[in-house]
C-alpha cells in the first residue's frame, strides 16, 4: 500500500465501513471471478486506510437469481447493514473506484435524508424500451449510468426496502433496469430524482484527466485471449417467406460474411437463399416451435458440431468478430446462455431470460441440458425467449447478461452510452438504413477483421457492395 497516498488528504466525514459496496455480479464462472477480483481491489484499498469495508456480490446475497433487478435485494441489504451503514454504493464489474475520493464525495450529502446519486443518462428521443415515457421531452428524465456507479443513502434504501413488497413496480417486465430503477425511486414525484454527481465518471480508467473522478470505467471488450474460431459458432437465422427478399439480402450484405456455418430457417424451402424448412408453420409472434426445432437440429448431427449456437432474427444486425472475442471468456463445456437479459415477475419469484431480438447465444452444453430436461413449448407461437428463460430457471441455470447486445435500434439508446465501447448487436430496421447502421456501429476496420475462408457456406460480398 502507498500509505502516503492513503493518509495524505483532508478527511472525510465518512469511513469505508459506513459504505456498503454492492457489486452487480453474475453467477456465471467468468463473471463471478471478475466480481471477486473487484471485491479484493476494494478490500485492498480499505486495508490501506486501516479500515474494514463491506462488499456484497449480488449473486451471493441469496439463492434468488432475480436479485440482479435490485428491488428484491433491497430488504436483504437493509438487514445486512443494520444501523451502522450510511451509504450503499452499487457498481458493475467494469467500475473502477477510488474509495478515498468516493468518501469525500459522499460526505457532501446527508445520509439521513433521501439521496439518489449517479452519473446521468437521458433519452435523446422517446424510446420503445422505455415505453415512450416522457415523450414530450425525453431528455427531462435522468437515470443512472450503472457503469459509473450509483448510490443510495441509508434513509432512501430503508424506505424502499419497506415499500417494495407492498408497492411493487406496475410492470411485470424488467427491460432497462437503470431506467426502471430511477422511475421507481422517483415515484411520480413522491421520491427523489437522480442527483448528478460529476465525480462519478464514465471516462476510461486510463484517461489523463481522471484525478477528480471517484469512479472510472473499463470500456473495451473483455480480453480473455484469442477469439474463438469462426467455425466454433453456428449461426441460425429465423426468417419466413414474406421476408426472404426484404431482410435476407441485408443479412448477406452485412454480417453473414463473417460466418462459416450459417443456416436460414423458414416456413418454406427456398433454394436461391437457401433456406431450411423445419416443418414448423410460421407464426405471427413467439416462434417457440421454430426455435426448439433449431435447438434439436443443432444437436442432431445434421449441422457442424460447433461449441456455440447463435440464434438471431432476420432483422438482427450483429458483429461476429466482436462476439467471438467475447465468447473467449466463457467455457462451452458449461451451460452458458448469453445475451441481453430481461426479467419477468422478478419481485414475486419470477425468472430471467435472454431477449431474442438482440441474439441468443447458447453453449452446446446448455442446449443439451435444455433438451434433455424435456422442456418444450406450450404452443408453437409461445414467446421462445421467455419459454427458454422459464426452462433455464427450472433447471437452476443462470442466464448471463451482456450490455453489448441490444433488443432495439441505436436510436433507442443514449448515444453517449453506446459510443463509449464496442457494441455487438442491434435489432429492428424501423425508420433506419440497416446497412448504414451496421457500418456505423458494428463494422470494425478491415485490418482488424479475420479473413473469411473459402469454406464458408454463404456467398461473400465486398465491402463496396454494402
Amino acid at each position: 500500500c502507498d500509505l502516503e497516498v492513503c493518509f495524505n488528504s483532508e478527511y472525510l466525514c465518512s469511513e469505508p465501513n459506513e459504505v456498503v459496496f454492492v457489486i452487480q455480479s453474475q453467477k456465471n464462472k467468468y463473471h463471478a471471478e471478475q466480481a471477486e477480483k473487484k471485491r479484493q481491489e476494494l478490500f485492498h484499498q480499505a486495508f490501506c486506510m486501516l479500515q474494514e469495508s463491506t462488499v456484497v456480490c449480488l449473486h451471493e446475497l441469496t439463492d434468488y437469481d432475480g436479485n440482479w433487478s435490485i428491488l428484491p435485494a433491497l430488504p436483504h441489504l437493509s438487514v445486512l447493514c443494520g444501523n451502522r451503514c450510511s451509504w450503499f454504493f452499487f457498481m458493475e464489474e467494469v467500475t473502477m473506484v477510488k474509495i478515498q475520493t468516493l468518501l469525500r464525495v459522499l460526505s457532501r450529502f446527508d445520509a439521513e435524508k433521501e439521496w439518489f446519486l449517479g452519473s446521468p443518462l437521458y433519452d435523446d428521443e422517446s424510446s420503445i424500451i422505455h415505453h415512450y415515457a416522457f415523450s414530450d421531452d425525453p431528455s427531462s428524465f435522468q437515470y443512472p449510468d450503472f457503469g459509473a456507479g450509483w448510490a443510495l443513502s441509508k434513509a432512501l434504501l430503508q424506505r424502499l426496502a419497506k415499500q417494495v413488497n407492498d408497492n411493487p413496480p406496475k410492470s411485470d417486465f424488467t427491460i432497462d433496469l437503470k431506467h426502471e430503477i430511477a422511475l421507481y425511486i422517483w415515484g411520480q414525484g413522491s421520491g427523489p430524482a437522480l442527483s448528478p454527481v460529476p465525480e462519478f465518471c464514465v471516462k476510461p480508467h486510463s484517461t489523463a484527466d481522471m484525478e477528480k473522478c471517484a469512479t472510472t470505467i473499463t470500456t473495451h471488450l473483455p480480453d480473455c485471449g484469442d477469439p474463438v474460431r469462426t467455425e466454433d459458432v453456428f449461426v441460425a437465422v429465423k426468417t419466413c417467406e414474406k421476408f426472404h427478399t426484404e431482410r435476407i439480402p441485408v443479412v448477406k450484405q452485412t454480417w453473414a460474411q463473417d460466418a462459416v456455418y450459417l443456416e436460414y430457417y423458414s416456413d418454406t424451402a427456398d433454394s436461391s437463399i437457401p433456406t431450411v424448412d423445419l416443418g414448423v408453420p410460421n407464426t405471427d409472434r413467439g416462434h417457440c416451435g421454430k426455435t426448439f426445432a433449431i435447438l434439436e437440429r443443432f444437436l442432431s448431427g445434421a449441422v457442424s458440431p460447433s461449441d456455440w449456437l447463435l440464434i438471431v432474427d432476420d432483422d438482427t444486425l450483429i458483429s461476429l468478430p466482436r462476439l467471438k472475442k467475447l465468447l473467449s471468456c466463457y467455457d462451452p463445456r458449461e451451460p452458458v446462455s448469453l445475451g441481453e437479459r430481461y426479467g419477468y415477475g422478478l419481485i414475486q419469484n419470477g425468472y430471467s431470460y435472454i431477449t431474442g431480438g438482440g441474439g441468443m447465444v447458447f453453449s452446446r452444453a446448455a442446449v443439451g441440458r435444455l433438451l434433455s430436461s424435456g422442456c418444450r413449448c406450450y404452443s408453437d407461437d409461445a414467446p421462445d425467449d421467455m419459454v427458454l428463460g422459464m426452462c433455464m430457471n427450472t433447471l437452476g441455470l443462470p442466464v448471463t447478461h451482456s450490455p453489448l447486445f441490444h433488443q432495439a435500434r441505436p436510436d433507442d439508446y443514449p448515444k453517449a452510452y453506446l459510443a463509449r465501447q464496442p457494441q455487438i448487436s442491434f435489432h429492428k430496421h424501423w425508420n433506419v438504413n440497416p446497412g448504414e447502421m451496421y457500418r456505423q456501429w458494428l463494422l470494425d476496420p478491415v485490418d482488424q477483421r479475420e479473413t473469411v475462408t473459402e469454406t464458408a457456406t454463404e456467398t461473400r460480398y465486398d465491402k463496396e457492395e454494402l
